[in-house]
């Protein structure tokens, strides 16, 4: 993103409104962006999720990648349903089950993926997973390398995730990235992500028999009972909800 230059700044140092939108020349600036994603939120609010993607791929010219925790393959199904040759991100903290890392394969095959597939820097080791600085040296340094130079990115959010998450847009620009954000599966819930894998015969996690319904990393995550938030299985003990790539 163009950093305005001392003139164009106000008393205070800022100019948002004059700031120019990612996506190179032409974009216009990130008030315009703004405004034109403001409408296209409400208008694709009860669009399907490929309808959604759709928009997204045009809008950006095909410069766009999905970032997928391959929790379910539902949106990446979705994805490529669009463009087959869609970038699909996945973060290898370093810590995962083995049973992602088998599922991630899996898909990978059955869809012949596009996949990037990201590793932990050496700045990482000094941070195991579940102390104060592993995701964001796992996690968000990595997902920022991948995506560096686009100006928007997928994801598989949806707003019964979290609380957290309960009021995510379908599209909007998020100024943690300086990209523009699009979640086709925000307004879907889990019964809508589990018809969806039924009707399409998509292969599930196989962590989800035995009880995972929120799957992170290994050392982090534990299965949750009946009727227990599946939330409740991430950071168990802990004040943690969220890993910063979806900050609250």
């Amino acid at each position: 993103m163009t950093e305005p230059t001392a003139t164009d700044r106000d008393e205070g140092g800022a100019v948002p409104g004059r700031q120019r939108a990612p996506g190179g020349p032409g974009a216009g600036t990130l008030a315009d962006l703004g405004a034109e994603l403001v409408e296209a939120a409400a208008r694709l609010e009860t669009a399907a999720p490929t309808e959604v993607i759709t928009w997204a791929r045009e809008r950006f010219d095909g410069n766009v990648a999905l970032a997928c925790s391959f929790q379910d393959a539902v949106v990446v199904d979705l994805a490529v349903r669009v463009d087959p040759a869609v970038e699909v991100v996945f973060l290898d903290t370093g810590a995962h089950f083995d049973e992602t890392l088998a599922y991630v394969a899996a898909v990978r095959d059955r869809y012949g993926l596009n996949l990037t597939v990201t590793h932990p820097g050496p700045e990482a080791e000094a941070w195991p997973c579940g102390t104060e600085r592993c995701c964001e040296l796992r996690k968000v340094a990595p997902l920022r390398a991948a995506l560096a130079g686009r100006p928007a990115w997928l994801t598989g959010l949806k707003r019964v995730d979290a609380p957290t998450r309960a009021a995510a847009p379908v599209v909007a620009f998020d100024p943690q990235w300086g990209m523009v954000k699009v979640n086709p599966l925000a307004t879907w819930t889990d019964d809508d992500v589990a018809a969806y894998e039924r009707d399409h015969g998509l292969p599930r996690h196989p962590l989800f028999e035995r009880g995972y319904r929120s799957i992170g990393c290994a050392p982090t995550t534990r299965p949750t009972a009946p009727g227990e938030d599946p939330r409740a299985g991430r950071w168990a003990g802990t004040e943690k909800t969220e890993c910063g790539l979806h900050a609250p």
